[in-house]
């Protein structure tokens, strides 16, 4: 073993404990996730009191946006691959010109996303069944479309922090972020009467408010932004790029399903609305598992410690199947008094509470899903991430919608029970990957391009 390579491995303090490294990363992230989920939550709360047309336009608007940002926001954690790759071969002065690299990719797609966000506002009355709807959807989608690049330079910082290791400063970030949200919908929905505009304008603050609070609080320890290099900026649209196009193709199968639901009106897209935003709580956790997963896994390839990847990725699962487990028994039993949270409409509780009871069936599947994806995808294996969820998703969704839905009469459960089908078959397929040492190429393709940028 060459120098080099046994310094390398002495770089993973955590081999001999991967479960407390686990929860050292994923806890923040855990803790970003849900405050992000109780911002969400709070957003459709505050808006819900508007009534359906908004609730409905503002839930559309969102997903739509978070189409716009999607491709992007995938692109970006080939930073962290790279960045985490790094960090485990003990490589440095990699961090920053991989992080310069990631705020040009941030720049350039935030100006694009803003642009694109304002076209779509001009697709609010073919997208919603209703005038009330477009009307919301609209005004919520131009005053969020000016804030794409602050979310973006955001999410460039957090991923080359979290490559690192850091997952706390983000999530500090994140909560005084979402905190102020929250204090902000209040001030402009209810006080001021700005109604969808004020929960426009208190996410677009908020989203600056996150960004400034994390260079701030990593102005002494935050790599000092390189030189920008094009085989840098190069590295980071290879490692990112069959990401982000998952993103964006998996996006537009639920933004799909989303609109095809809208189409039997608002009772049914405020219900998957509603659900959206109860399963938050579930899933989200089970991201921040996938994603301190991602982190272990690209430390590990980058020491040559292959044995790794499928040790922190079993322990990812078993804490996050525990976790989702629990949250699948409250969306059965308690599905209905959740609903209640956000509507006293008898009708649309039903409805909502039928959704809840699909997802409580996919909650384990999908941390399984979830944390293979992330496994994988920290080795570098992440066109086959790519290739396998977008088939997937566009193979499942729209049919089941269609047939279920449309042909069957049973509208946006429909739906619904196409996502369990999804979910449980990329669950089964991302594991057997997994379990089988398929990734070891990509791993090793993913550390020679992370060499050629040196």
């Amino acid at each position: 073993m060459s120098t080099r390579d046994h310094q390398s491995r002495e770089q993973l303090d955590w081999a001999a404990r991967p479960l407390a490294e686990l929860l050292r990363l994923a806890w923040p992230i855990v803790v970003s996730m849900v405050s992000y989920s109780t911002m969400t939550l709070a957003d459709t709360l505050f808006v819900g009191t508007l009534g359906s047309s908004a609730l409905a336009g503002v839930g559309l608007g969102g997903l739509v946006m978070w189409g716009v940002i999607c491709f992007p926001y995938g692109l970006l954690q080939g930073a962290k691959v790279l960045v985490s790759q790094a960090a485990g071969a003990g490589k440095e002065h990699r961090f920053g010109p991989l992080l310069a690299a990631a705020l040009v990719w941030a720049l350039l797609l935030g100006a694009l996303a803003s642009g694109a966000g304002l076209l779509l506002v001009h697709t609010a009355e073919a997208l919603t069944a209703t005038a009330g709807a477009a009307t919301a959807m609209g005004e919520y989608l131009t005053i969020r479309a000016l804030g794409t690049t602050l979310v973006l330079l955001f999410c460039a910082e957090r991923e080359v922090r979290q490559g690192l290791g850091d997952s706390r400063s983000p999530m500090v970030a994140s909560v005084a972020a979402n905190i102020l949200n929250v204090g902000l919908d209040f001030l402009l929905i209810i006080v001021l009467g700005l109604g969808v505009s004020g929960a426009a304008w208190a996410t677009v603050v908020a989203n600056a408010v996150e960004l400034a609070v994390l260079v701030w609080l990593k102005r002494r320890t935050r790599p000092a932004v390189g030189r920008v290099r094009w085989r840098d900026v190069v590295a980071v649209w290879t490692m990112g790029w069959p990401t982000g196009v998952q993103f964006f193709i998996e996006m537009g199968s639920f933004l799909l399903l989303s609109v095809m639901i809208s189409r039997f009106g608002e009772l049914d897209m405020a219900a998957h609305q509603i659900t959206i935003q109860v399963i938050h709580f579930g899933f989200m956790p089970a991201v921040a598992l996938g994603e301190a997963c991602a982190v272990m896994a690209g430390q590990a390839v980058g020491a040559g410690r292959l044995e790794l990847v499928r040790q922190s990725a079993r322990l990812a699962l078993w804490a996050g199947g525990v976790y989702t487990g629990v949250c699948g028994l409250l969306f059965a039993f308690g599905g209905e008094a959740l609903a209640g949270l956000f509507t006293q409409d008898p009708a649309l509780v039903s409805k909502a509470r039928a959704l809840l009871l699909v997802a409580a069936l996919f909650q384990v599947l999908d941390a399984a899903s979830i944390i293979g994806r992330g496994a994988l995808r920290g080795t570098g294996d992440v066109r086959f991430t790519a290739v396998v969820g977008t088939v997937i998703a566009w193979v499942v969704l729209p049919p089941s919608m269609w047939l279920l839905g449309y042909q069957l009469g049973m509208g946006a459960l429909g739906g619904w029970i196409g996502l369990f089908v999804e979910i449980s078959m990329g669950a089964a397929i991302f594991w057997w990957r997994l379990e089988r040492w398929g990734w070891r190429q990509a791993a090793d393709r993913a550390r020679a391009i992370g060499m050629a940028a040196l």
